[in-house]
């Protein structure tokens, strides 16, 4: 079984800043991770090679520090990386990475399986995965919980909706999109570590992938953004300060004064 995994670089959730001209995530000079929620794709697919064979290969689109996250998957047993890196690909929405990253899996050639995070962590689209498959023409399931099985040219699933479980079958190729319930992730393992540190990570850029210019990055992004602004979240309340035990039976009083108005108690 040959799967691809795609995931991404995200800066840390307390860091994530907009630029107000363009609408975009400002990245340079931010510390970054590897998204959270593509640990749990990485794991799945590991998980999927070990029980039937074959390879896992992970790529990202990003500038050259995403090598930094490839080589955490490899550590963690993914097999091969790619980067999918370009100037001409800067300020990419949803629609012109998913065109992007679908055009990258096309030039690595023939694969079964196509395992995505359920979103990003500075995004927040849940976008991407489904893009791709769109692209690609394939089926997808989001939000996968549990793989049941692979039988053939078919897999088995249960996605998780809003009342409960969705059981699917699948034909490969196929993609999916998972949740943390499917599994947990590993710590790399030291020979894995230094497979990853002197693996070299082939490049795709505009110059070795066939693209249509019109659609990469900026430019070829539909989505715009008209306004950013920060929500201001505003409550009244009383703050009562109680130093001795005569304030704290009045401050007690003054709770269950409030609660009995509000038809609390």
């Amino acid at each position: 079984m040959k799967i691809i995994v795609p995931i991404k670089q995200v800066p840390e959730t307390s860091n994530v800043k907009m630029d107000p001209e363009t609408g975009t995530v400002i990245r340079a000079g931010v510390e970054t991770v590897v998204n959270p929620l593509d640990l749990y794709a990485l794991e799945t697919a590991i998980v999927l090679k070990e029980r039937f064979g074959g390879t896992v290969t992970v790529l990202s689109m990003g500038p050259p520090q995403a090598n930094k996250a490839l080589k955490e998957a490899v550590a963690m047993g993914c097999d091969e990386a790619i980067l999918v890196s370009d100037r001409k690909f800067g300020g990419s929405d949803t629609w012109a990475t998913s065109y992007t990253l679908a055009q990258a899996i096309k030039k690595i050639g023939a694969y079964d399986l196509i395992i995505a995070g359920e979103r990003a962590t500075d995004g927040d689209t849940a976008q991407v995965g489904p893009g791709i498959a769109s692209w690609l023409d394939i089926p997808v399931a989001t939000y996968v919980a549990r793989i049941e099985g692979v039988v053939d040219t078919r897999i088995s699933l249960e996605r998780l909706v809003e009342d409960g479980y969705q059981i699917l079958s699948l034909p490969l190729p196929c993609l999916m999109t998972v949740v943390k319930e499917i599994a947990s992730p590993r710590l790399p393992t030291l020979d894995c570590k230094i497979r990853a540190r002197q693996m070299q990570i082939p490049v795709y850029s505009t110059e070795n992938m066939e693209l249509e210019p019109a659609s990469l990055g900026l430019k070829g992004s539909p989505t715009k953004v008209v306004k950013i602004d920060t929500p201001k979240v505003t409550r009244g309340g009383t703050v009562v300060k109680a130093g001795d035990d005569e304030a704290v039976v009045s401050a007690v009083n003054e709770l269950m004064t409030f609660l009995e108005a509000k038809g609390i108690l």
